[in-house]
């Protein structure tokens, strides 16, 4: 017998979280890309000439892991980096050519892996899960 009538809240959504983010690293990896590199495009896309600090706290990293992610993006040809005209100390981030193709192919990825998510859940049930995982984090942080 265990201690609980069914499992704990927090076990059952680590375990979910954990097979999904690994479902969806393996879907982007099928794509030609990694779950950093999906990040780092999809952050850069957004918000045109970010710097790199606001790129490591957009996508969750420490900055000397997104320096790593943007030297090997860089000798990817994926993106390109230059120096801010106003503070010489700021890198500006700007996706190439080859970056935005690859952004491209990792949306349609992450396009087709949320469909895969979805199949069987109507929009009412999801809007009700994103309440409960927001009433997750709200008992979380608080």
């Amino acid at each position: 017998m265990t201690p609980f009538e069914r499992p704990p809240v927090g076990m059952n959504l680590g375990r979910t979280a954990k097979l999904v983010a690994q479902a969806f690293d393996a879907a982007l990896v099928e794509a030609g890309g990694t779950l950093p590199v999906w990040l780092t495009l999809l952050s850069v896309k957004s918000s045109r000439l970010a710097n790199q600090r606001e790129l490591a706290g957009m996508i969750g990293i420490q900055g000397a892991t997104l320096t790593h992610h943007l030297n090997a993006m860089e000798a990817q040809g994926l993106l390109t980096r230059r120096r801010d005209p106003v503070n010489r100390r700021v890198h500006l981030v700007e996706l190439t050519e080859a970056g935005d193709a690859m952004f491209e192919t990792l949306r349609e990825a992450a396009l087709v892996f949320d469909k895969r998510l979805r199949v069987g859940l109507s929009d009412k049930r999801l809007a009700e899960f994103a309440q409960v995982l927001a009433a997750l984090r709200t008992n979380v942080e608080g």
